[in-house]
């Protein structure tokens, strides 16, 4: 059976000779990964994605004509099954609050339009008969899903949870055990192959290629649907022996009725992904706790309501001091940019959660940071009057504050700088109200 020969061309052009022959849907995948349209789509997301360089240094402005020289012997090494990898190139991002780093795996940017592609053409094959509890990087699925199926477990009165940690999870993973559940449902041995070799090509470390026995890549744009791949045999078999669970990626939490139901199933359940998956429990991390003990998604509860956890709230706060910063040598319009920026997202997702209480808090805490930086920008006393008294601040009160000798982040909330620098005002520079916002996502505005 003939392949496609399809080209792609990420400026628009593209030399496209389809096979006369439709391809099977399991047994002739690499027609429908090289299909232009489908090359195409993917390079779209890979470049909304954006992202840094693999260990080639092409960017993605950079691609484009790297593509246009290069894409015909690549396409061939594909369609002939000799296409061998790049090896992904380490990096390290810390994590928030100076909590460590967390290691990554970059691709170069054609092996993730490669990957995307691939992904695209298994995701409509495998994702159907996913579990209904799956809910990370699924198609319409999303973290919050998860969290309010969970709520409606704990309003049938399941508030034991066995919390299970996959330690270092994307790191572990056999590619033996992962090909054999990928082969289930792909019989294309093209794609197979390469998909095997994406999951040895090694890493950059420094100037050595370390090679890679086990694990799947983070950042590549294929680790998701694998992930849920190999998990989804955990899925089915928490369905079959009947289970209340909500799984988003490696997070899993399991709800039950009692401590002892909890321990029985923590005991079986790691049993059965040690053997059976060949995945390592990390026993430290993983325990049976009372649902108001447990952190799920960066959320905790109090009886059935969500609230976002210490850890994520520290988190937050350590951000927006960072982008509140005295030091920080930038624009107030771009700080507020930038802020605003941080806190929608912020709010998009933390907004669900159902305490209301610190809401108001947070709001003056914010705009209290934000007069201090505007105190300190405007660094003499006479530009200091003289911006108060253009906002309306008496004058007395205005000379007295701006030639005061306490730390800025006390006249912050002195009578000058408030009646002054209003809360009406400061919204007009740019400052977004997270009250307005949590608001607005319970329906109260």
């Amino acid at each position: 059976m003939s392949r496609s020969t399809s080209t792609l061309n990420p400026t628009g052009g593209a030399d496209c000779r389809r096979s006369d022959t439709q391809p099977s849907l399991h047994e002739d995948l690499m027609a429908r990964v090289m299909d232009r349209a489908n090359l195409q789509r993917a390079w779209r997301r890979v470049k909304a994605n954006r992202g840094a360089p693999g260990i080639d240094g092409t960017t993605l402005d950079e691609f484009p004509a790297f593509m246009r020289s290069h894409w015909p012997a690549i396409r061939q090494a594909l369609l002939e099954g000799i296409y061998q990898p790049s090896p992904v190139r380490r990096v390290s991002i810390p994590k928030p609050a100076g909590r460590g780093v967390r290691l990554l795996g970059i691709p170069t940017v054609v092996d993730r339009v490669i990957c995307q592609a691939i992904q695209q053409v298994l995701t409509p094959i495998f994702d159907p008969d996913f579990s209904e509890s799956s809910f990370g990087f699924r198609p319409g699925r999303s973290a919050h899903g998860a969290l309010r199926q969970l709520q409606q477990y704990l309003r049938e009165g399941r508030r034991v949870a066995v919390d299970l940690d996959l330690e270092k999870f994307f790191d572990r993973v056999d590619p033996d055990v992962l090909m054999a559940r990928v082969a289930r449902k792909v019989r294309d041995k093209h794609l197979l192959a390469l998909i095997g070799r994406y999951l040895r090509a090694g890493v950059l470390v420094g100037d050595t290629i370390q090679a890679t026995g086990v694990g799947t890549p983070q950042g590549s744009p294929l680790s998701p649907l694998l992930a849920n791949i190999l998990l989804d045999d955990l899925d089915k078999e928490l369905e079959k022996r009947g289970h209340r669970f909500v799984r988003y990626a490696d997070d899993l939490l399991i709800v039950v009725g009692s401590v002892r139901a909890g321990e029985r199933v923590k005991t079986s359940i790691t049993r059965y992904l040690t053997t059976k998956l060949k995945l390592v429990v990390n026993e430290q991390k993983s325990r049976v706790a009372r649902t108001d003990e447990c952190v799920f998604l960066g959320f905790t509860f109090r009886g059935t309501k969500l609230r976002w956890s210490d850890r994520a709230f520290a988190d937050f706060k350590h951000r927006v001091r960072r982008l509140t910063g005295r030091s920080w040598g930038v624009s107030m319009a771009y700080r507020l940019k930038q802020l605003a920026k941080y806190l929608r997202g912020w709010m998009n997702y933390f907004g669900i959660s159902d305490y209301y209480r610190p809401i108001p808090e947070i709001d003056s805490w914010i705009r209290r940071r934000i007069r201090m930086c505007y105190w300190k920008q405007w660094r003499r006393a006479r530009t200091k009057v003289r911006n108060l008294l253009a906002l309306g601040t008496r004058k007395r009160e205005a000379i007295l504050t701006a030639i005061s000798r306490k730390s800025y982040w006390h006249l912050s909330k002195s009578l000058a700088t408030q009646t002054g620098m209003t809360n009406a005002w400061l919204a007009n520079q740019g400052l977004i109200s997270v009250r307005d916002r949590w608001l607005k996502a319970h329906g109260y505005a």
